[in-house]
């Protein structure tokens, strides 16, 4: 690699993903903002407004293999076009929404576009950039994702506020739109076809275990971070004790904290992707087991809300690139289960945290599990790291055998 393509400029088509991105990832979150008006609106209850949460998870989880299977023949570009046009349908339809099964559908509509996108946008990524780039220009994608949360989700939580939620929904239409047209004009049409295996043989590749223990990992590192962040609202004002007024700003500390976090995580894995996974599942782990510790102390709380933002996402880099790396023929499918993993984690994490303090362990417990978690996905990564390298030794010779045995 030349110093010359190692330092070349960030090409603009990788930005227009990360537009992408930030619409997907603020339509994910942004309910959670206006689930009281959503609920008062068409009449239920805040559990079952709470559903359409679960319902998106879902349609991420269930969705991201199959569109991708569907669309592995196509040109990438088209796939992306095709994914924002349902992402932008999708957000309209909520928007349009006469009741709560009607937006539902949409719901989950939406979410179809959500694994397939940054599966398949992180193949597009990758090629875009040198070799030695390849997990920064994840990062960058996924950069998207982290802005969404930190400013996508507030001012769509302030616009439905304000002038209603179904507002919010066609805020985040006009972001879909903006984000079909600047992919169609700025990702280059050479930028892929679609996998060169059919599918049951991309799927025969998904069942290698490289691919599966790096499957693992992301499952059992974001349920680790979902397990407490699903509970950070109850957690910082019951025991830290915060006002309700500063868990907002609260969380935009962890927004930043995201942001700065995915950027790292992607240079750790550019200089070194199995070390970068050990570095940043430990720091995962470490932030995840001290945080009951210093919920005496708020600043203390405060600065670790912030750390927690940066080891959760400087983790994303590497495990997708892990993923990526160990699917030769399949990284478009593999990418999109690895999505999938991330929200199977999500929703495993949540349920856990809530088992933990139903019986009794109390939000004072929830880091705890959260870091047993964690540490159980390091175990999977160092297992894995160590299985690589004992098939790249390979056997001893016959002689060295024999010396062994006497």
């Amino acid at each position: 690699m030349t110093a010359s393509t190692s330092s070349r400029p960030v090409p603009w088509a990788l930005y227009a993903l990360t537009i992408g991105a930030f619409g997907i990832g603020t339509t994910e979150f942004v309910i959670m903002g206006v689930l009281e008006q959503v609920a008062t609106d068409l009449n239920v209850s805040i559990g079952r407004a709470g559903l359409l949460i679960s319902g998106y998870a879902l349609g991420v989880f269930v969705g991201a293999p199959l569109l991708t299977i569907a669309s592995a023949r196509w040109p990438r570009k088209t796939v992306l076009v095709a994914l924002m046009i349902i992402f932008t349908l999708g957000n309209l339809a909520c928007a349009l929404a006469l009741n709560y099964p009607m937006l539902m559908a949409a719901r989950v509509v939406t979410s179809l576009a959500h694994g397939t996108f940054f599966g398949v946008g992180s193949v597009v990524a990758t090629g875009l950039v040198a070799p030695d780039k390849r997990a920064g220009a994840i990062a960058i994608m996924f950069t998207g994702l982290t802005v969404a949360t930190l400013l996508g989700v507030p001012a769509g939580a302030w616009l439905g506020h304000e002038y209603g939620w179904r507002t919010t929904f066609w805020a985040v239409t006009g972001v879909g739109v903006l984000a079909t047209l600047v992919i169609a004009l700025m990702v280059p049409r050479d930028s892929g076809a679609g996998e060169e295996m059919g599918w049951r043989d991309s799927l025969g590749v998904i069942g290698r275990p490289p691919v599966l223990l790096g499957l693992l990992m992301t499952v059992l590192g974001f349920a680790g971070v979902f397990t407490v962040f699903t509970y950070i609202q109850p957690i910082l004002t019951g025991i830290a004790g915060f006002s309700q007024d500063a868990v907002s700003l609260i969380l935009l500390v962890f927004g930043v904290g995201m942001i700065a976090g995915n950027l790292l995580g992607g240079r750790l894995a550019d200089r070194g992707l199995a070390p970068a996974l050990l570095i940043t599942l430990s720091g995962l782990a470490a932030v995840l087991g001290l945080f009951s510790f210093v919920l005496d102390h708020q600043w203390a709380t405060v600065a670790f809300v912030g750390l927690l933002g940066v080891a959760s996402f400087a983790t994303v880099a590497p495990l997708q690139l892990w993923v990526l790396n160990r699917a030769t023929g399949a990284a478009s499918l593999a990418s999109s289960f690895n999505i999938g993993a991330f929200n199977l984690g999500n929703a495993l994490g949540a349920g856990l945290g809530g088992v933990v303090i139903e019986q009794g362990g109390g939000f004072t417990a929830v880091p705890g599990a959260a870091a047993l978690v964690t540490l159980a996905g390091l175990a999977v990564a160092a297992w894995a790291i160590k299985r690589e390298r004992g098939e790249a030794m390979g056997p001893l010779p016959p002689m060295v055998c024999e010396q062994e045995q006497v």
